[in-house]
């Protein structure tokens, strides 16, 4: 630490579930300023959470509201991400416990995030809005290397869900399967399909199921943060949406649901929010604390 006083206090969060064994928990930090990065890693490593989100005061010309804005960082147990939307949900939710609902803004590395938390019959609920997104395309070595480190052959993928890398704060890559079995049947090669993501700066793989016009089930693997899945990836989930703008596979407005964690016994579900005329994607879920 960088000073000799106390540790801050770690809060346990779940978010996109309202009960606490749902969804993807985080730590939370909610005064993060005494620690450096190898505290805050540490934490994050102690935790062994997808993420944890650690908030400090806001930098000058931010905006938003006093006591309602703050600076926040975010990491795995293995590294710093500039961005995750599960995190920032469960920091929104601790902070409305505190301070009441309304509106919040952060800072993060990879722009500001605006962020609108509502509670309603006991139910807390944050939507963030995402920065900018884009959409790349993959090279095809790159897809035969993660299809090869997934294990999956290239007919499993769904011919309507074209492979992309996905930006709305963070990279990930987009792959649709073709059948409700294949998404079930993940168990991939850790090192070879992390030794990739490092190379293209992914973060998560997105694997899509469509099970209708607006529901999805999805699953993320994540092993440059340690961890083998994410069970509810808010950051994946805005990237997706933009996706499915960009590829036409949605309209411009529309209210996508998408359903993660099941397979890890956690479920969560996600509201992802897509305006015309408004390129930002909006990601709502509920949080509750653990323990």
């Amino acid at each position: 630490m960088t000073t000799d006083g106390p540790w801050p206090e770690v809060l346990r969060y779940t978010a996109f579930s309202s009960i606490s064994d749902g969804g993807n928990p985080a730590g939370v930090v909610l005064d993060a300023a005494a620690l450096d990065d190898s505290d805050m890693l540490a934490i994050a490593a102690d935790l062994g959470y997808s993420e944890s989100a650690f908030l400090s005061a806001p930098p000058e010309g931010l905006g938003g509201k006093e006591g309602r804005a703050y600076s926040i960082r975010y990491f795995s147990p293995k590294a710093e991400v500039p961005f995750c939307g599960h995190a920032t949900v469960a920091a929104a939710v601790a902070l409305a416990e505190r301070i009441g609902p309304g509106e919040l803004v952060f800072a993060t590395r990879a722009g500001t995030v605006p962020v609108e938390v509502t509670e309603e019959q006991g139910t807390v609920r944050a939507t963030l809005t995402s920065v900018e997104p884009h959409v790349e395309e993959i090279a095809d070595a790159d897809l035969t290397e993660a299809l090869a480190a997934l294990g999956w052959p290239a007919a499993d993928l769904d011919p309507d869900f074209a492979p992309r890398i996905a930006f709305a704060g963070a990279r990930h890559l987009v792959l649709g399967a073709a059948t409700r079995a294949r998404l079930a049947d993940l168990a991939y090669d850790f090192a070879r399909l992390e030794a990739l993501m490092h190379r293209l700066d992914l973060t998560t793989l997105q694997l899509v199921w469509r099970e209708s016009a607006t529901v999805f089930h999805v699953r993320a693997p994540f092993p440059v943060g340690g961890v083998v899945e994410d069970p509810a990836t808010g950051a994946a989930a805005a990237a997706f949406g933009a996706y499915a703008r960009e590829l036409g596979l949605v309209s411009e407005d529309a209210v996508l649901t998408l359903h993660q964690g099941e397979e890890l016994g956690r479920p969560g579900e996600l509201t992802v929010t897509l305006r015309a005329g408004d390129p930002r994607v909006r990601v709502s879920g509920a949080g509750a604390r653990i323990g």
